[in-house]
C-alpha cells in the first residue's frame, strides 16, 4: 500500500494545552510520526511525499477569513506585551453570527473552538502539508489505486470550515473526499476515532453528496459534548446524510463491529463508490482518553471489514495518542485490510 507524508509536519510542536483549567503537556507530539511511520512500515507501506497542489483544494473547504487567520496568527499573537508562546484562546463568542473582531486575541476566540487547538509557530505549515498529504492520496485512488494511507499530522476531523478545535487545524477527511467528488466520484467519510468527527459533520451538515458517518463514544459526558448524537441526521439538503452512532464508554470489540455493520449498510445505501476512513486509533483500550475499549487484533478486524466493502479506501490519520500499543494498532488495521 502506498503511504504519504511530507517531512515538514514535523514543525507543529506546541508544548501545552488547556484542560480543566490546568496546562498538561500536549498529547498530539511530533514523536507520533515516527510511532505511526513504524507501525506503517511493518503493515508494508511505501511512504512518498505529496505534490503541493495549492491552496485551492483546501479553500473548497474551509474559508478565506480562517485560512489568513492560521497563516498570520502566530506572529501576530507574539506581539501581544506578555503573550504566551503558543495561541490558546481565552475568550469565545456566544454564537457563529456574532461580529468579527480585529484583535488577535478576538479572533483566536472566534476561530478556536477550545483550548486544546494550541497553535505554534509551525502550526500552519505542518497543517498545510498534512492537507497537502491528504490531497495527494485521493489523488491517488482517483488515478486508480485501490488504497493508501495517508499520515496526516496534526489531525483534522474536529475541524470546521471557520475553526480549529481538539488539535485540528485543517479537515484532511474532508479535503480529500472533497476533492475526490470533484474527480466525479461518491465518497462516503467513515470516522472510526472515539472522539466524534463534530468538523466533518458541521462542514458537510447540509449537503447530500458525501455521506458522514461517525463511530464514537458517547458525547454526553466526552469531547467533543456539544455534537454526536443519534438525533443528528443533517439539515435541509443534508437530512439523512449524516450518520452518528455513539457507543457506551468501554465498548469492546465484539459489539463495535456490530456497529459497524449498520455503518456499512448505509455506505452502501449511499452508493458510495470511494471510502474515506477518518482513521482514529484512540478508540484503543490503552489510549490515554480511555473512551472505548477497542484491542489490537480488534483493529485488524475492523481493516478486514472495510475491505469487504470491495470499493477504494483511503485511510486518512486522526487520533490515537502516545502510548506503547499506537504503531501495532495502525499495523493491525492496514495489515486486516490488506489480507482480504
Amino acid at each position: 500500500m502506498k503511504a504519504i507524508f511530507d517531512e515538514r509536519q514535523w514543525v507543529h510542536d506546541p508544548k501545552h494545552f488547556m484542560a480543566n483549567g490546568t496546562l498538561y503537556p500536549n498529547p498530539e507530539q511530533p514523536r507520533r510520526i515516527e510511532v505511526l511511520q513504524s507501525g506503517a512500515d511493518k503493515a508494508g507501506c511505501s511512504f512518498q511525499a505529496p505534490g503541493d497542489h495549492g491552496l485551492g483544494p483546501i479553500a473548497a473547504l474551509h474559508t478565506a477569513e480562517y485560512l489568513v487567520f492560521l497563516k498570520t496568527i502566530h506572529e501576530r499573537w507574539k506581539r501581544i506585551e506578555g503573550a504566551s508562546d503558543e495561541v490558546i484562546p481565552n475568550i469565545h463568542p456566544d454564537r457563529r453570527r456574532a461580529s468579527y473582531p480585529r484583535s488577535a486575541v478576538g479572533q483566536a476566540g472566534f476561530h478556536q473552538a477550545d483550548t486544546s487547538c494550541p497553535i505554534a509557530s509551525g502550526t500552519w505549515q505542518a497543517a498545510y502539508w498534512s492537507a497537502q498529504s491528504a490531497i495527494e492520496g485521493a489523488d491517488l485512488l482517483a488515478s486508480g489505486e485501490q488504497a493508501a494511507y495517508v499520515l496526516s499530522r496534526p489531525p483534522g476531523h474536529h475541524a470546521f470550515e471557520d475553526l480549529a478545535g481538539g488539535f485540528c487545524f485543517l479537515n484532511n477527511s474532508g479535503i480529500a473526499a472533497e476533492r475526490l467528488r470533484k474527480a466525479g466520484r461518491r465518497p462516503a467519510i467513515l470516522d472510526i476515532d472515539v472522539h466524534h468527527g463534530n468538523g466533518t459533520q458541521g462542514i458537510f451538515y447540509e449537503r447530500s453528496d458525501v455521506l458522514t458517518v461517525s463511530i464514537h463514544a458517547d458525547p454526553v459526558r466526552f469531547y467533543p459534548f456539544f455534537w454526536g448524537q443519534a438525533h443528528e441526521r443533517g439539515e435541509g439538503a443534508g437530512r439523512g446524510y449524516n450518520l452518528n452512532l455513539p457507543l457506551p464508554r468501554g465498548t469492546g470489540d465484539d459489539d463495535y463491529m456490530k456497529t459497524l455493520k449498520t455503518a456499512f449498510d448505509h455506505i452502501e445505501a449511499f452508493g458510495s463508490d470511494v471510502l474515506i476512513v477518518a482513521l482514529g486509533l484512540d478508540a484503543h483500550e490503552n489510549d490515554p482518553f480511555k473512551g472505548l475499549a477497542i484491542t489490537t487484533p480488534g483493529f485488524g478486524k475492523i481493516g478486514e471489514a472495510i475491505a469487504k466493502l470491495g470499493i477504494p479506501v483511503l485511510f486518512v490519520q486522526e487520533g490515537g495518542y502516545l502510548s506503547d500499543d499506537l504503531g501495532h494498532n495502525l499495523t493491525s488495521v492496514l495489515s486486516g485490510y490488506q489480507s482480504v
